[in-house]
């Protein structure tokens, strides 16, 4: 290389070098040194990925309040330097908290935990983004309103799942349906207010979402175009009753005419939350971990020791989990429908918090002679998908993200990253169709064993007409051979759905080229819609970035 050419590269990096330095002085000056992380081991934790590859930031900024994070987006403005905002950081599996390119700046927002208002009569919340689903559910108590849980935990972020599009399991199971005007900071540092929050003193800014105008609600969500740092969220009026049902399919083909049922009732608004259809391995994955001894270290999964392992923990192939809301009058005639529709082929079990009672007690008894632990075992997973049914967040989901770890975890509550697990998700979107359910299976479930692992899977009407198939790659970080053959899998399950019209709602970095390759209308606007709120490229590169390719760090 010549010598020329050599001293220009030298002088861009320097002058890079320098810049960055500026703009960390500049991230102090605006919420305090102690905020401003550039320690290598926090550095190292930030980077932490569940997928197979970790990737360390430059920093971590950990502004507190809006203005700061204003302050914050200019001074990475002047320095071109790329921000990675984050939530709570607990997005496993779908990027988790590490940013999706090396060198960017992690903006932490966890120190922006406010409940800035709680309307009772009318039922919303507006929040900012490091507000947990834990602190909501205890800000409510008393308050006769109900929030909707996913199953990420009670430290899992409410603003960050449903920019993500994320989904929960009561009537407000639709995050994004539930949201009502945001407040984002843009890459300028100017601050937009979303649907009628513009306007001084409007009555309605948190309760009709559209405004007047454009709506631009959507363009921050799923994308890198701004810094979301307030939202509205609907709430639920405690309903006077609500009644799990859980029901168990015994065989596999029990899978079609199952979700066609279900569609019905959906429709007629019989049913009127999310339901969530898992297979054996799903719950499986819930309750144990990966039988590696019995398995004598085999994987896939033997089919003679997934059958045993579904007789000891009383799991069917299938399993229904949802819940019925609203007076009890309304609650006791869609029990009645749901017995006669679907109770002729399978059994329903209806359940509350009276009836895991008497089954608790029932099982404390049958422990004392021997037996009931497989009661027990039923009884304490209907508590916790109760709860949530409820709008309670719990742990009880976080364990099956370790399915395929190798040897004990850590102590303490799970947490997938200091566990090793490797995780990643795959989310294609059908027609609710019992047939369209029967086809992701038919292309996902040869994939997953040819690679060498089992196929968890969900099917969840988020709505009547739409059935999302959650389902991930579950493997352990630690083992190299294992990880390859993880991400070959990966992509070969978003290739084959996305061939067959099954494309994903939800992605992480490494499936989002798939997503955003080739040219089309729709991101072809994308495109331009970014280049235009964000010419410089430092919101977020590589996060549902269409200019991601164009825009390369500074």
């Amino acid at each position: 290389m010549p010598r020329i050419v050599m001293e220009g590269a030298a002088a861009q990096v320097a002058a890079r070098e320098a810049r960055a330095r500026r703009a960390l002085a500049a991230f102090e000056r605006a919420v305090g040194a102690a905020h401003v992380v550039v320690d290598e081991a926090a550095l190292a934790r930030y980077g932490r990925s569940t997928g197979p590859a970790d990737c360390r930031p430059l920093a971590v900024v950990c502004p507190s309040t809006t203005e700061e994070v204003q302050a914050v987006v200019r001074a990475a403005g002047r320095a071109g330097l790329p921000l990675y905002p984050i939530a709570r950081g607990r997005n496993w599996g779908y990027g988790d908290a590490c940013a999706p390119a090396p060198g960017q700046v992690i903006v932490d927002l966890r120190r922006m935990d406010r409940i800035l208002e709680v309307d009772r009569d009318l039922a919303y919340c507006v929040i900012e983004p490091g507000v947990t689903q834990g602190q909501l559910r205890e800000r409510l108590q008393g308050t006769g309103l109900w929030m909707d849980a996913t199953g990420a935990g009670p430290g899992a972020s409410l603003v960050g799942n449903t920019l993500d599009r994320g989904f929960g399991h009561t009537p407000y199971g639709d995050h994004v349906a539930s949201t009502c005007g945001m407040e984002v900071v843009l890459a300028d540092g100017r601050l937009l207010r979303t649907g009628f929050g513009h306007y001084e003193g409007a009555r309605a800014a948190s309760t009709y979402r559209y405004g007047v105008g454009p709506s631009l609600d959507g363009l921050f969500q799923q994308s890198g175009m701004g810094i979301v740092t307030r939202i509205g969220l609907w709430l639920m009026p405690a309903p006077e009753a609500c009644l799990g049902y859980f029901i168990r399919c015994d065989a596999e083909d029990d899978l079609e005419p199952m979700i066609d049922a279900l569609r019905r009732l959906r429709l007629d608004e019989v049913l009127r939350s999310a339901i969530h259809v898992g297979n054996d391995l799903r719950v499986l994955s819930g309750r144990t971990r990966y039988p590696w001894e019995r398995a004598g270290g085999r994987t896939p999964l033997p089919d003679d020791l997934r059958a045993a392992l579904r007789r000891e923990h009383g799991v069917g192939a299938w399993n229904v989990a949802g819940a019925l809301y609203g007076s009890r009058e309304c609650v006791a005639a869609a029990r009645r429908v749901v017995r006669r529709t679907l109770g002729r082929r399978w059994r329903v079990v209806f359940v509350d918090e009276r009836r895991l009672a008497q089954a608790d007690l029932l099982g404390r008894l049958l422990a004392r002679v021997g037996l009931g632990a497989r009661l027990r075992r039923q009884v304490d997973l209907g508590r916790d998908v109760l709860k949530v049914l409820q709008g309670v967040p719990t742990d009880g989901a976080l364990p099956g993200a370790c399915w395929r770890v190798r040897g004990p975890l850590p102590p303490g509550p799970v947490d997938p990253l200091a566990a090793n697990a490797g995780l990643l998700w795959v989310s294609p979107v059908a027609p609710a169709s019992g047939a369209a359910a029967r086809e992701v299976m038919d292309i996902a479930g040869p994939i997953y064993l040819e690679h060498g692992f089992e196929p968890l899977v969900t099917f969840t009407l988020i709505t009547p007409r739409a059935l999302c198939c959650v389902t991930n790659v579950a493997f352990d970080r630690r083992e190299p051979e294992e990880a390859a053959r993880a991400a070959a899998c990966y992509d070969a399950l978003v290739e084959a759905l996305m061939a067959r019209g099954f494309i994903p709602y939800r992605t992480g970095p490494l499936g989002f080229g798939k997503l955003a390759r080739g040219s089309s209308v729709f991101w072809d606007v994308a495109r331009q819609l970014k280049d235009a709120l964000d010419p410089a490229g430092i919101m977020s590169p590589g996060r549902y970035d269409p200019l991601a390719s164009m825009h390369q760090t500074r």
